[in-house]
């Protein structure tokens, strides 16, 4: 198929000034806030919603754990180390880590806009894509978060019993930025997975991959202390559990003050990779786009 126009040869835009630009980026989240507060009872009923497989969490884990007579969380008997009640704590907390770092259709999204040609409006204009792509989710979070705090806190006050009560001051600071650092890994990490459309026709069998690691390496489906031995070092180098096992532990003290710092410095690191990961490859890929019809 021969080019029509190449885009990455067109004129480039002209860049705006700083006070423009602030004021294109504030006008950019402003209305994707108002476009998501439209589906604000969406947002509270979906959130209760995905607490009801937490039910059936509680019910499997206190088979478990009344199994080998730790169904009153007694410490001693604890599987990796998790007793029952921090085990369902800490499914409560991934749920909100995960509420974080899931970033639902942004790679295919990405995909569908290089493959449909849409991309081109975002090259042609003083906008960056990626930089409205996080602002949009920025703004999607923000309005989840607006509606769905009622809901999360009656959940969590039905299931405050859990909780050994509120961490220290330095432990909650921490859990806060890991959850930001979490969506940004979470944001970046799937975006570079989309930019994989500028060479790819079709990228969904590898974000199928992508999803199944994402669920199974985060431990978002059970503690990643629960892995074995031989299996746990690798997993835990990994760049998943800052999605959702790392927040979750840290919130519960399941790491020492010690290696907190370390821990949040490796973050650190995994996101800004993700972050120049994306870059370049939106770069490289826009450099050998082009595009087709008007």
């Amino acid at each position: 198929m021969s080019d029509v126009f190449p885009v990455a040869q067109s004129p480039r835009p002209s860049r705006l000034s700083g006070p423009n630009r602030v004021s294109l980026w504030w006008t950019i989240l402003k209305t994707a806030l108002e476009e998501r507060l439209v589906y604000r009872g969406d947002f509270a009923l979906g959130t209760l919603m995905r607490f009801l497989p937490i039910i059936t969490q509680i019910f499997l884990w206190f088979a478990i754990f009344d199994s080998i007579g730790n169904a009153e969380g007694d410490k001693a008997s604890a599987i990796g180390g998790f007793g029952f009640r921090e085990i369902v704590a800490y499914y409560l907390l991934t749920m909100i880590a995960r509420a974080f770092s899931s970033m639902p259709g942004l790679a295919s999204g990405i995909a569908k806009l290089i493959r449909s040609g849409e991309i081109k409006r975002y090259l042609i204009q003083p906008i960056d894509l990626i930089g409205f792509l996080f602002l949009s989710r920025v703004a999607h979070k923000l309005a989840y978060y607006a509606v769905a705090t009622l809901p999360f806190a009656f959940v969590f006050f039905l299931c405050r019993g859990y909780f050994d009560g509120w961490p220290s001051p330095h432990v909650m600071v921490a859990f806060v930025i890991s959850l930001l650092m979490g969506f940004g890994i979470g944001f970046f990490f799937e975006a570079a997975i989309g930019m994989i459309g500028f060479w790819f026709l079709e990228v969904s069998s590898l974000l199928f991959v992508f999803m199944l690691f994402s669920f199974f390496l985060s431990g978002h489906m059970f503690p990643l202390t629960f892995l074995p031995d031989s299996i746990e070092p690798i997993v835990q180098f990994m760049p998943f559990k800052y999605m959702a096992y790392f927040p979750a532990a840290v919130f519960l003290g399941k790491i020492p003050d010690d290696q907190l710092p370390t821990e949040m410095a490796i973050q650190a690191a995994w996101l800004v990779f993700f972050i120049v990961v994306c870059r370049v490859a939106y770069n490289r890929g826009v450099r050998r786009y082009s595009g087709f019809g008007g």
